[in-house]
């Protein structure tokens, strides 16, 4: 099987704009869900950007409500796509990685993501045909 991998790099700040990185393109997305594309992305780009945006959103709001004060949150999101002609066109894998910037410990980043995880309509929508695996990276030091 033929599989092309499909990266796109997503990070917040404190001006609250999200910043999803492709390959082509870099997507800003402000706190109004205003898109700027400076280039165009391919759709499979979108789809992972459009992913990297919602957990961006989520994982802002959940922490808000647990309590976490998040400097910043970087999100990666992997995607194998399967571009065979004679097999149904997809991704095979997608894989996720989230580097929050919080001093909390990580129990409470894990109940953190398993939330946004929980929560996340885009997550539902692909892990029914595809398998996604989510990991999570504990910042060992936050800088003042």
């Amino acid at each position: 099987m033929k599989t092309q991998a499909i990266n796109v790099l997503g990070y917040t700040g404190q001006n609250s704009q999200f910043v999803v990185q492709t390959s082509t393109a870099n997507l800003r997305i402000s706190p109004n869900a205003t898109q700027y594309v400076q280039q165009p992305a391919n759709p499979y780009e979108y789809i992972l950007a459009g992913f990297a945006g919602c957990i961006n959103a989520l994982g802002i709001a959940v922490a808000k409500e647990l309590g976490i004060a998040l400097k910043s949150l970087q999100i990666e999101i992997k995607g194998d796509l399967n571009n065979q002609p004679d097999e149904k066109p997809g991704f095979d894998k997608i894989e996720i990685t989230l580097r929050p910037a919080a001093a909390a410990p990580l129990t409470t980043l894990q109940r953190w993501m398993d939330e946004v995880q929980f929560r996340s309509p885009v997550y539902d929508t692909l892990v029914n045909n595809t398998p996604v695996h989510l990991n999570l990276y504990k910042e060992l030091a936050v800088a003042n």
